[in-house]
């Protein structure tokens, strides 16, 4: 409903803007004597709309209030000291610059109203969203809800659950070093190796994009996720000789950190990624 009438204020607005120029036009070219005059104060009319349409209505007002004294001072000035006498043409601009400005302010309204209302829209996805779009990968919130459920599974059954926690290291120092294109890119690739490098019962998630953190959740011990930490190393390792160097202008080194799921210590996925993240400052 908010939706419908804040479109409905723009395409109004819109409307009235333009009726009100095509109204202005042909009045200015329907008397040729006082055409210099008339585009004179069309063109006030306008200036006071396009500095409304940047500002306030406050503004657009007060404007509107001096050239309403202004034109009222130089109406006065014609009728005493030249004589001339009062007609429509005094009348039609004291109305069509306040509609001017009416129309401008309302168009301002409705598309603001329409951003905000596009950037709720924006934030809702984006918090409702399990996958990122770019990596195809899982996101935080979609490990929180997967990660419960293995939690679960690893005490009922006794399995043992590892997260395997990656970033890049220097990854400030590489932002400032290449673009933001290549840096999408970066996140792109070692996404991708990241996900060969799992088996199909182990699940991958993209934890942070900014600084990006990539986590494993993987049905193993600590032994075999230091196995899969060493095979992550060598690939990295190969394509930082093959193609990584070339195509970046550095190394990408990764950082790892692995914890073990234990029932008694970790009572929550975010706890579970806490832990992991404290593993990384033991990879040096």
């Amino acid at each position: 409903m908010n939706h419908f009438r804040s479109s409905m204020i723009s395409d109004g607005a819109f409307l009235l803007l333009i009726l009100a120029c095509f109204i202005s036009i042909v009045f200015t070219a329907g008397n040729p004597n006082l055409y210099i005059q008339n585009i004179i104060f069309l063109n006030v009319a306008f200036l006071i709309a396009v500095i409304t349409y940047f500002t306030t209505v406050t503004t657009g007002l007060i404007l509107n209030v001096l050239f309403i004294f202004g034109y009222g001072t130089f109406t006065l000035y014609q009728t005493v000291v030249v004589g001339g006498l009062i007609g429509t043409q005094n009348y039609f601009w004291l109305i069509m610059t306040p509609l001017f400005t009416l129309a401008t302010w309302l168009l301002t309204l409705g598309n603001k109203q329409l951003q905000q209302e596009n950037e709720k829209l924006l934030k809702a996805n984006e918090s409702l969203a399990t996958v990122d779009a770019r990596t195809s990968l899982k996101n935080t919130l979609s490990f929180q809800s997967d990660a419960a459920v293995f939690m679960a599974l690893s005490v009922r059954y006794k399995i043992p659950l590892t997260l395997l926690v990656i970033n890049v290291k220097y990854w400030d120092e590489i932002r400032r070093m290449i673009g933001e294109e290549q840096l999408m890119e970066a996140i792109h690739d070692l996404s991708k190796m990241n996900q060969i490098s799992i088996r199909t019962n182990d699940s991958l998630y993209l934890l942070n994009k900014e600084n990006p953190m990539w986590g494993m959740l993987l049905f193993t011990d600590l032994p075999g996720a230091m196995i899969v930490m060493e095979r992550l190393r060598n690939q990295v390792d190969e394509r930082n000789r093959n193609e990584f160097a070339g195509k970046y202008r550095v190394e990408l080194i990764l950082k790892m950190g692995v914890c073990e799921y234990n029932s008694e210590l970790i009572a929550n996925p975010l706890e579970f990624i806490a832990q992991a993240k404290k593993q990384l400052e033991f990879d040096v």
